[in-house]
């Protein structure tokens, strides 16, 4: 128990690094806190800093959850998982940014990545949603949206498999619909803004 404790607060403490705010600073000096969103997020970081800056934010924040996943994975499956979501809560109420972070997404990402290859080694817990996402987002041009429907495409995928399937543990199946929760409870303010047609729309695709 002990353990796993400290995996999950391991895992929290590596959610809290704030890549973009890091990136933003070191590389632009710019805290993107003071412009577009002020989200500390790969789209935000994107839109103030750059293409570049974007994705190296994302790529960032995406392996930050594996890391924390797979080492917490030498503790326990279990371990792994709970670790998994402390560090999407730490993305998203970082301690080292005054517990104003990001919304989730890349973290979700990182943690359905590290599912599929630590606790399914099976691509397609990451892929599916991946390709959710990229489809939702060519036909609607929203991030938010896109965002809120690949994370809900990998919760009941989960849930589906593990009920077909029969599989072990069922905390995947509650941090699954924990962290889809959190990603749309993060995104309320932009489907606000959809409802009321004033929500950015990407233009590269």
């Amino acid at each position: 128990m002990i353990k796993i404790i400290f995996s999950i607060i391991l895992g929290y403490l590596l959610g809290s690094i704030p890549f973009a705010l890091v990136i933003g600073k070191v590389f632009y000096k710019t805290d993107i806190r003071q412009s577009g969103s002020g989200n500390l997020g790969g789209t935000n970081a994107g839109r103030i800093l750059g293409k570049k800056a974007g994705i190296a934010v994302i790529v960032c924040d995406v392996l930050k959850v594996v890391l924390a996943f797979g080492l917490a994975s030498l503790v326990s499956e279990v371990a792994a998982i709970l670790t998994g979501l402390a560090c999407c809560i730490g993305h998203c109420y970082p301690i080292f940014a005054n517990f104003k972070g990001g919304k989730a997404v890349s973290t979700i990402f990182g943690f359905l990545l590290s599912c599929a290859i630590f606790v399914f080694q099976d691509p397609w817990y990451f892929a599916g949603p991946f390709l959710m996402f990229f489809l939702v987002l060519y036909l609607f041009k929203y991030v938010s949206l896109a965002s809120i429907c690949g994370a809900l495409y990998s919760s009941i995928f989960i849930t589906s498999e593990q009920f077909i399937l029969k599989m072990e543990p069922i905390i995947i199946i509650i941090c699954s619909w924990l962290m889809t929760l959190l990603v749309i409870y993060r995104h309320k303010e932009n489907m606000k803004r959809i409802k009321e047609g004033c929500e950015n729309k990407i233009s590269w695709m």
